[in-house]
């Protein structure tokens, strides 16, 4: 990157380099071409230690035009390659990620502070989805119907959208892109991304993997797109009737935004966004086990998944059992650089995050709350970003305005319950938001009145594993406030293409339904 700083203490310098991150300073392409970017200036500054790590160029509306003009011209081409075909490339798409498994994931770590082993994991995530999509390729099927019409067939099949454009945010830098994008390709879509400002480089380095092996396979210009920039290029996206099918994940406040904008034109929106996640701890729990799922889910990521878990509805009869073991786990967790594999805890992504998180402890406090581990930032030397906070613990009530909210921050609620497991549920989806819920139980009908109908309305629900992480077989999605979207697994890949009914007339007459006459 020619106009980047990169300093000789870049820790991750050698894998910048590598990933080809280096060679250009635009963040608009359509594959191998790369555009000026003589939009805003985008600094990746890493929340490790501070350091800018590099400037990219953003678009102006004009390069943005240009890119959607170019997505144009390739999906006529691309939709025509048999879906064997564009799974063959989506194949090599997932070696190619399996060589740059160890770099990309480091670079994930470093830009947007996880540690190395999720930054590893979201890879992973990557090169998963690349091997479902692969098998899918040759199973996007429709049905047959049979006709009430004599000598009539009828049938449905699934046609691609055209143009999806991809709006992620900066705590999966780039899994959540290749979910999208690789359901998309195989579907004979073509796709342009619109990266976090607040992480960049992750997004340059994904598009020289994919162009590199798009160019082997002669895959137009224009089929894996990235436009780099602020707020307004997603507004851009969303405004864009060239742009059937706009995925978006990210606050709720930002999906609001989109889902107007895009269905003002009835265009289609898939929506991944916030959660308030609950684990249910019975008093018929492994307590152990629900420690494990407990603790991972609120301070993994730094509290900054969309599945972490927020809140523990935790039995009065093993309340304080649990909370000691708690307490316990949460002093033996070490804060710091997620690089070293040693510590569990990295940064926030940024001071706002930081101040976020300050002002939410604030608020339990003012309402009532009870501090059981307090929370503050981490200084001193190794902390010098500023980034670095202490997972907090809160006993507080379900009705506090706080517990209603999700801070993207690691601070965990305890809340009790008495009754049977209804109450607990019912405490569970007292909030706005339904993406990811789980249940510690080693009781039958417990778990299975939480999966009813009556149980958790949650996207996911889990039994004996905690709200955070999720597998790719399986859509990723949750209900209310999180956006009812669904990405990844199962029939996912239905949200990628439009469905057409069809009947053959093979007789020679021609007789209407319903047994309608109509002579002339």
């Amino acid at each position: 990157m020619t106009t980047a700083t990169i300093t000789a203490t870049n820790p991750i310098a050698d894998v910048l380099k590598k990933l080809g991150v280096l060679d250009v300073n635009s963040g608009i392409s359509t594959g191998n071409t790369w555009l000026k970017g003589e939009g805003g200036a985008l600094q990746s500054i890493s929340p490790v230690d501070g350091t800018l790590i590099g400037t990219v160029h953003g678009a102006t509306k004009a390069e943005y035009d240009s890119v959607i003009a170019t997505a144009e011209e390739a999906f006529n081409a691309w939709r025509s390659w048999p879906a064997p075909k564009r799974g063959e490339v989506v194949r090599q798409i997932g070696e190619a990620l399996r060589e740059h498994k160890a770099n990309l994931g480091k670079l994930v770590s470093y830009e947007m502070g996880k540690s190395y082993q999720e930054g590893l994991g979201e890879v992973q995530e990557m090169i998963d989805i690349c091997d479902f999509a692969v098998g899918l390729s040759r199973q996007l099927h429709g049905l047959t119907m049979h006709s009430e019409r004599p000598d009539h067939r009828m049938y449905e099949q699934w046609h691609p959208l055209g143009v999806v454009g991809i709006i992620t945010a900066f705590n999966f830098p780039v899994a959540v892109w290749s979910w999208n994008t690789a359901l998309a390709w195989i579907s004979g879509n073509v796709c342009v991304w619109k990266p976090s400002e607040k992480t960049p480089l992750c997004s340059i380095a994904c598009q020289h993997i994919t162009s590199e092996v798009f160019k082997r396979n002669g895959v137009p210009e224009g089929v894996s797109s990235i436009v780099n920039g602020g707020r307004e290029v997603g507004e851009w996206l969303s405004n864009d009737g060239r742009v059937p099918l706009v995925s978006a994940t990210g606050s709720t406040r930002m999906g609001k935004a989109v889902g107007a904008a895009v269905g003002q034109r009835l265009g289609r929106s898939l929506l991944e966004l916030g959660g308030n996640n609950a684990i249910i701890i019975s008093d018929r729990a492994d307590l152990d086990m629900s420690l494990i799922g407990a603790v991972f889910g609120a301070v993994g990521t730094c509290g900054q998944r969309c599945t972490s878990t927020r809140r523990l509805i935790i039995h009065d009869k093993v309340y304080d059992a649990f909370k000691a073991k708690l307490d316990k786990a949460y002093g033996q967790l070490r804060i710091g650089d997620p690089l070293n594999e040693k510590n569990h805890v990295g940064p926030l992504i940024d001071k706002q995050a930081v101040d976020t998180y300050l002002k939410a402890l604030v608020a339990a406090k003012e309402q009532g709350a009870t501090i059981l581990r307090d929370g503050g930032v981490v200084t001193g030397p190794g902390y010098e970003s500023g980034c670095y906070v202490k997972p907090a613990i809160v006993e507080a009530t379900p009705e506090m305005p706080i517990v209603q909210e999700e801070t993207f921050a690691p601070i965990l609620y305890l809340l009790r319950y008495s009754g049977d497991v209804h109450d607990a549920i019912r405490i569970q989806n007292a909030v706005k938001q339904g993406l990811s819920s789980a249940i510690m139980t080693l009781d039958l009908r417990e778990a299975e009145r939480f999966l009813g109908a009556t149980g958790s309305d949650c996207g996911i629900a889990n039994v004996n594993i905690g709200t955070s992480g999720a597998e790719i077989g399986g859509a990723f999605g949750g209900e209310k406030e999180t956006g009812g979207g669904r990405e990844s697994g199962s029939d996912a890949w239905k949200a990628y293409m439009r469905r057409q009914t069809n009947t053959i007339n093979f007789g020679s007459t021609l007789p209407l339904a319903q047994g309608i006459k109509f002579d002339l």
